[in-house]
C-alpha cells in the first residue's frame, strides 16, 4: 500500500473544501533586463523561453519559459511607474509573485474575499499568455504576492 503523505502527516484528507484553485500556474520574477535573464535562464533551464509578450496595462514585458506543468515568468519594467520597477527599486531582482490557476477568477474573487483576503483589483483584469488576473494583497497572505489566473475563454 503506497505512503499517504498527507495521512502520514496527520492531515485530514477527507475533508471537502469549495476552493477552485487546481495548480500552480506560474511563478513571476522581476528582472532588470529580460535579454540578458532570458540568456541566464536558458542556461539554468537547458531550453528556450516559448513567448515573449507586452502587457502595456501593467507597464511590463514578460517572457516565458515551461518547466513540466508550472511557468517560470520574467517581468522587465517597460515604464519607472510600473509595480516590477518600483518592485526591484525596493528589493532588487527575484522572485515577485506566485500565480494560481483558478477555473472561474469571479467565484474565486468572491469565496477569498468572503473567507477575509484582501483584492488589490475589484475586477479581474487581461494579463499575459491569455489568462485573465487579479492579485490579492501580500498583506493578507504572509507577505506573499498572490495571483489568481483564468484562462480566458
Amino acid at each position: 500500500m503506497p505512503f499517504d503523505c498527507a495521512q502520514g502527516y496527520g492531515l485530514d484528507v477527507t475533508r471537502q473544501t469549495n476552493s477552485m484553485i487546481t495548480k500552480i500556474e506560474h511563478i513571476g520574477i522581476a528582472v532588470k533586463n529580460l535579454n540578458s535573464s532570458n540568456e541566464l535562464f536558458k542556461k539554468l533551464f537547458g531550453k528556450e523561453h516559448y513567448k515573449i509578450e507586452a502587457v502595456e496595462s501593467e507597464g511590463v514585458s514578460t517572457s516565458f519559459f515551461m518547466l513540466g506543468e508550472t511557468k517560470i515568468e520574467l517581468l522587465e519594467a517597460t515604464n519607472e511607474a510600473s509595480s516590477i520597477a518600483k518592485f526591484i527599486e525596493k528589493k532588487g531582482e527575484g522572485i515577485h509573485h506566485i500565480a494560481y490557476a483558478v477555473d472561474n477568477i469571479e467565484q474565486e474573487m468572491e469565496r477569498l474575499k468572503t473567507e477575509g483576503f484582501e483584492l488589490i483589483h475589484a475586477q479581474p483584469k487581461d494579463g499575459a499568455d491569455n489568462k485573465r488576473i487579479c492579485f490579492l494583497h501580500p498583506k493578507s497572505t504572509n507577505g506573499v504576492l498572490v495571483e489568481l489566473c483564468e484562462e480566458k475563454r
